[in-house]
């Protein structure tokens, strides 16, 4: 993929599928020690010791409508092209998190592309999740919360046009301050 935001949203339509409500996404950017790490952690069903050894083959898919999931393999190799690597930890009945590093000056790495945009790409059409966003560079942080929006707003949808809108102006303000 392009962007790692394409990842990242692969990602999270895994947690949506294995049912969860609760999606944590938190991207570091270490300019001081060169790394850029990529964490997503989901209260979902989790997978079993065995797939979970075996989800990083691409052949291997819980899917039932192919036999093949290329997401998490190609996530892998894009990491490991630039110094990094993914890590996956799972427990069955409880969720999933998978860690992805890379080399942030890396010439071959991806750029992290939209995340404003898949982010509420995400929102718009799962609007009963709860996601937690924090984006680090250096001493620099931005947090965003569906949790506290949600309490904002009482009663009225966060997939609502004018919600969506107000929130895709916040994250991009944020961001744009987070690199100043």
């Amino acid at each position: 993929m392009r962007e790692l935001s394409l990842h990242i949203l692969d990602i999270i339509q895994n947690s949506i599928s294995a049912k969860a409500n609760l999606i944590n996404l938190e991207i570091d950017e270490d300019l001081l020690n060169d790394r850029l790490v990529i964490k997503i952690k989901d209260n979902g069903s989790g997978m079993s010791k065995s797939l979970e050894q075996s989800v990083l083959d691409p052949f291997v898919t819980s899917r039932k409508t192919r036999k093949v999931g290329l997401g998490l393999p190609l996530f892998q190799a894009a990491a490991q092209r630039c110094e990094g690597d993914l890590k996956l930890d799972s427990t069955l009945g409880e969720g999933a998190e998978i860690t992805v590093s890379f080399k942030h000056s890396h010439i071959d790495r991806a750029p992290l592309g939209d995340i404003t945009g898949t982010l509420i790409a995400i929102l718009s059409v799962n609007p009963e999740i709860d996601l937690v966003y924090k984006h680090y560079i250096g001493s620099k942080e931005f947090i965003f919360d569906t949790r506290l929006i949600k309490e904002e707003i009482d009663g009225i949808n966060i997939n609502h046009p004018e919600v969506l809108l107000w929130i895709e102006s916040y994250l991009a303000e944020g961001l744009e301050e987070l690199r100043r």
